[in-house]
């Protein structure tokens, strides 16, 4: 049934532009722009009924019409504009004419530049919290219905329907986050998905340029924006390059055949990424990975095609300077044209010099996730451009460190093996280290709930090398499998107008709710205020008994952790890591306070990771 309703979808895209029903301009995109800009070039997007017919005229200062652009479909035009160093902020009419017809006149305006904070990035100082914006906290109940959208049912007890979270909740609730030593905020996609159904989550856009009424609106985005800056904290932004909605405006009135992949037959992506570096690979499995579509609702977008690659590129330089975005998250990124990736990373680099963006890699094997990071470290045939990954390779390591029985090659030495490994990156620490997400089970549950497990890893994330990133409620120990994924996405409580716990609170929690939030926060804010722990080096030590021996270290200070999966007490002699320890005389537990001298043996819990500040 799901193909047989793609197929037809696939031929209504080639009837669209004779059935649809355009107003004489239905819009023009970006709406505005900005003087000053790196990049002087600008391409609009002009849709209106039989628009092409129409010539174009523009007289303003410093802006020039370089060429007008038709599309297949005479509802579209693409206007190439030179917006030159000299021009000014200001209005001045685009006007679109046609003998014996009534002009149409757009006004566009130019702003100054956005001089408030942005564009500043995610580094290795940074702890980053995921959230899930419909699930989070409910901050406005006006909005939690909108007349006229696709979707308009709003039903908690269904892991499918919208909850109602929105951006004001997340607002609410910034104190809460700073407070756990949070110092960068990543949401799943806010802008329009104007779908039938499961619009919540995000990931299928139906407008490049707006938020989802629904979470709030473009100034309440950018509000929280600033109210992020003004604590000290990040916006990170999450892209789809990949796909859109079946319900994108474009898709209501295709621009041209190739504005996204077309197929005979609906064909799915094989999610197999490696055949875009296999050396013995075929075009047909790379062009299936690549060209596939992700599901039956969400078309794969033609990146060879040069009208997509600037659609794209310049709504995001757009929410760079529009809302002070610090940082990108790019999904799906393997099932990208790696051209024009690599060109998009470009454009971003060469507008904002500070911004960073990072790639979601959802493969196996370190090479394997090296091949899409930048630098050319692993003879790829060009330079991604991409700094770093979410890190799966990570993941699946303290999973097994904490769940395999110890072995040759099993348990924590899968720990030790994945950082060795780590000579292949230009710079490893530009990845982002994570327990869950909203894909995958959440770790609590993964450890089968074993709280000793639980903070094992925690401590780990919060001391490794990388970008650190909680999930929402990891902090409160949310459990579930990601079978449906549904289930890992429920609401956070106490973020709802009647709920009748909150969570956000210490007297919401229960105890051993507290025990983990404290946890969290204990280790959160010493990485915080401990630079050795952001951009210190690493140093780690092959396993003996199963246990992971590591230390992070600068000149003024140095940190040593002890990861103990074992369901033992681990009796370890400190005289092995002389060359890390050499004029120390003890250890302090950072959770504990408890010193310990580096003159006798070490005695590290079961199940256990230690983090200890030494001391001379």
């Amino acid at each position: 049934m799901k193909q047989r309703l793609a197929i037809t979808l696939l031929l209504l895209i080639s009837l669209l532009p004779a059935m649809a029903q355009v107003p004489a301009l239905e819009r023009v995109e970006p709406a505005f722009w900005w003087t000053g800009m790196q990049q002087l070039f600008l391409q609009l997007i002009v849709h209106g009924d039989k628009i092409s017919e129409r010539e174009v005229a523009l007289d303003y200062p410093g802006v020039t019409l370089l060429k007008v652009n038709k599309a297949e479909n005479p509802n579209y035009l693409f206007l190439d504009l030179n917006i030159s160093a000299s021009a000014s902020p200001g209005k001045f009419p685009i006007r679109f004419l046609l003998k014996g017809k009534k002009e149409i006149r757009f006004e566009y305006e130019l702003k100054p530049r956005n001089t408030g904070i942005k564009a500043q990035g995610v580094n290795t100082g940074d702890l980053v919290y995921l959230i899930m914006p419909d699930r989070f906290s409910n901050g406005d109940v006006r909005n939690d219905l909108i007349q006229g959208m696709q979707e308009t049912s709003l039903n908690r007890d269904s892991m499918y329907k919208r909850h109602g979270g929105d951006i004001q909740g997340i607002i609410n609730h910034l104190g809460y986050l700073q407070d756990m030593g949070v110092t960068a905020l990543w949401m799943t996609p806010l802008v329009t998905n104007d779908q039938p159904q499961a619009s919540y989550h995000g990931y299928a856009a139906t407008e490049n340029y707006r938020i989802d009424p629904r979470f709030g609106s473009n100034e309440l985005y950018k509000a929280l924006a600033d109210s992020l800056h003004k604590r000290g904290m990040k916006l990170i932004q999450d892209l789809v390059h990949n796909h859109i909605g079946s319900q994108h405006w474009t898709m209501k009135d295709l621009p041209m055949k190739n504005w996204v992949h077309q197929w005979p037959v609906f064909t799915r992506s094989s999610f197999r990424a490696q055949p875009l570096f296999d050396p013995y690979g075929s075009a047909a499995d790379k062009k299936i990975m690549n060209d596939g579509w992700f599901d039956n609702h969400m078309p794969d977008m033609d990146q060879s095609n040069p009208y997509v690659r600037n659609y794209f590129t310049q709504s995001h330089l757009w929410w760079i300077e529009y809302a002070g975005v610090d940082a990108f998250r790019l999904d799906t990124y393997p099932y990208n044209d790696t051209g024009f990736m690599a060109e998009w990373g470009k454009a971003i680099k060469a507008a904002y010099p500070g911004f960073t963006f990072f790639g979601e890699v959802w493969v196996k094997g370190v090479p394997d996730q090296v091949f899409f990071t930048q630098g050319r470290t692993v003879n790829q045939h060009l330079d991604t451009e991409l700094p770093g990954t979410t890190d799966f390779q990570s993941l699946w390591a303290i999973t097994a460190a904490l769940n395999e029985k110890p072995g040759w090659d099993e348990g924590a030495v899968k720990l030790y093996a994945n950082f060795a490994s780590d000579y292949q990156y230009q710079d490893p620490t530009r990845n982002v280290v994570f327990l869950d997400n909203h894909d995958l089970s959440r770790f609590y549950s993964v450890v089968n709930e074993n709280k000793q497990k639980y903070k094992a890893a925690l401590a780990w994330l919060l001391t490794t090398r990388g970008i650190p990133q909680l999930y929402y409620g990891a902090e409160i120990g949310m459990k579930n499998f990601s079978a449906p994924d549904g289930l890992v996405r429920e609401d956070f409580k106490g973020g709802w107008p009647g709920d009748k716990q909150d969570k956000f609170t210490a007297a919401g929690r229960n105890e051993e709710e507290n025990e983990l939030f404290n946890y969290i926060r204990t280790l959160a804010l010493y990485r915080k205020s401990n630079p050795v722990l952001q951009t210190g080096k690493m140093m780690q030590y092959v396993p003996q008994n199963n246990v992971y021996v590591y230390f992070r270290y600068n000149a003024d200070k140095t940190v040593m952790i002890v990861l103990n999966p074992n369901e033992q007490e681990a009796v370890i002699d400190p005289a092995r890591f002389t060359e890390r320890t050499n004029g120390y005389a003890n250890a302090q537990d950072i959770i504990t306070n408890k010193t310990y001298s580096l003159s006798d043996s070490l005695h590290i819990p079961a199940v256990t990771t230690q983090v200890m500040e030494l001391n001379k």
